[in-house]
């Protein structure tokens, strides 16, 4: 019989491409998962995995590159966010359909942040396309979603590694993704990534300069208002996510260097998917509860 798992995967931005890694991986060992919970990117691997789509998906993804990902980028001048996410689901839509998360092939859930009450919201029936947006607005950069007479941003405001809402069964085991793993050292030409992050933060300061009523304080001549920002948001991510994982103690946690990708890089696919599927590999191997 397959080993069952209760799987949870993390938000992380573009790094949540290692999610796919990561279960292909699990199967390919033999795992069967019984069920899953994700925050941000990781409820929409999640949600694709729990309805059957993921391969859909994968194929999809592996042929993006930084034009056609910032073509699905649709800029707003809300003051309350850069983008309104709409394009990149719209476009998924046309090889996904939408689909009840409680019809689903195995129990899922999608985690959001009433930001106005401090709690998590979870999603566990209701449009699948629904669910993800909310759980991925990211503060300041996608639009908030109004739910409820609240407002939701992003899961991995206050759950990034949502083991709380995974729905488990006798004898599985729980198996987390965490894509704020510590930082590896960049084997990339280091030139090379620098130029490529000063030009990337720059793009996305020129908007937000833009947008006066957005860039309202801090400090923009040191990282850069997006710089600062995303980094100030990491530490805090990063902190809660190491807590939970001490808490909880599950059986098998894979962990994805924290500085794999920027926020947006989901042209780099192929590679992200690899480095999920290693990290599981040795994960698995290196597990004592098996």
């Amino acid at each position: 019989m397959k080993q069952k798992v209760a799987l949870v995967l993390s938000s992380g931005g573009s790094k949540g491409l290692a999610h796919i890694g990561v279960i292909t991986e699990l199967e390919r060992q033999g795992f069967q998962i019984t069920s899953i919970s994700g925050s941000s990117i990781g409820s929409v691997y999640g949600g694709l995995y729990a309805m059957g789509k993921l391969p859909q998906y994968t194929e999809w993804a592996k042929t993006l590159n930084p034009k056609s990902i910032w073509s699905l980028m649709d800029f707003t001048l809300s003051s309350n966010g850069l983008l309104k996410g709409e394009k990149v689901f719209q476009k998924m839509q046309t090889f996904i359909p939408d689909m009840p998360i409680e019809n689903m092939d195995i129990p899922f859930a999608a985690v959001a942040t009433d930001i106005l009450n401090e709690v998590d919201v979870v999603f566990e029936s209701g449009s699948f396309y629904d669910a993800i947006r909310a759980s991925i607005a990211i503060p300041t950069v996608l639009t908030p979603v109004k739910h409820n007479g609240s407002i939701l941003v992003d899961g991995g405001v206050l759950n990034p590694i949502p083991i709380d809402h995974v729905k488990r069964i006798k004898d599985d085991i729980l198996v987390v993704v965490n894509l704020y793993g510590d930082k590896e050292n960049n084997k990339e030409n280091p030139e090379i990534v620098d130029n490529y992050n000063k030009s990337y933060n720059t793009y996305l300061n020129g908007i937000l300069k833009s947008i006066n009523n957005f860039i309202s304080s801090g400090d923009k001549k040191s990282l850069g208002y997006f710089s600062l920002l995303s980094t100030t948001t990491h530490a805090m991510v990063h902190k809660i996510a190491k807590q939970t994982i001490e808490k909880h103690q599950p059986d098998i946690t894979i962990s994805i260097p924290y500085n794999s990708s920027n926020t947006f890089d989901f042209h780099k696919a192929e590679k992200l998917i690899k480095l999920g599927e290693e990290a599981a590999r040795k994960a698995i191997l290196t597990s004592d509860c098996l």
